[in-house]
């Protein structure tokens, strides 16, 4: 059982990992503007905005608002 860790507030163990065939047809169920596969995509992707966060731990960044950023990024490339 992997333990509780949390980064940012998100607890990483409750994130969701999809395979690489549920990628796929989320990304095409979100290009013919399927919400709701959108929303999965972002959420399937906080992994990858939670490790360039953990890139910039030592460089004074505040870790609240890369998470920020890196979300509005993700939306903005999932949109």
């Amino acid at each position: 059982m992997q333990g509780k860790v949390e980064i940012c507030g998100v607890n990483t163990s409750r994130l969701t990992v999809l395979s690489p065939v549920e990628m796929d047809t989320l990304l095409r169920r979100a290009c013919q503007g399927d919400n709701d596969a959108r929303q999965k995509l972002i959420e399937g992707n906080l992994r990858l905005v939670l490790s360039v966060i953990q890139r910039f731990d030592k460089r004074g960044e505040n870790p609240d608002d890369l998470f920020q950023v890196g979300c509005i990024g993700l939306m903005k490339a999932i949109a």
